[in-house]
């Protein structure tokens, strides 16, 4: 199945940090949060490279509206996400990769 879009969390290796993202490319975008592709940036500054949480959606319309969404969540609702579909906070990278 194709995407049109994707939202995706990533954190630190502490967890301190939260970041929500959009994109049309997951597997790319992921890869060039990992490989601090843009090293300026907010996510690679805080070490942001660990996906924990990402949703596809057929339009990236839709994936747009729901990062605006999330974006607005306090932190404990983010983690209550996360931990929903990933309880260990585990790098989601692996099945990432393999789209």
């Amino acid at each position: 199945m194709h995407y049109g879009g994707c939202i995706y969390i990533l954190t630190n290796k502490s967890k301190t940090t939260l970041y929500i993202g959009v994109t049309s490319d997951l597997k790319n975008r992921i890869y060039q949060h990992k490989s601090n592709h843009y090293p300026s940036s907010f996510s690679a500054k805080y070490h942001l490279n660990i996906c924990v949480y990402y949703e596809a959606f057929l339009r990236i319309e839709e994936a747009i509206a729901r990062e605006k969404q999330l974006k607005k969540w306090n932190r404990n609702k983010k983690e209550m996400l996360i931990q929903k579909l990933n309880p260990a906070w585990n790098d989601l990278w692996d099945q990432i990769k393999d789209w």
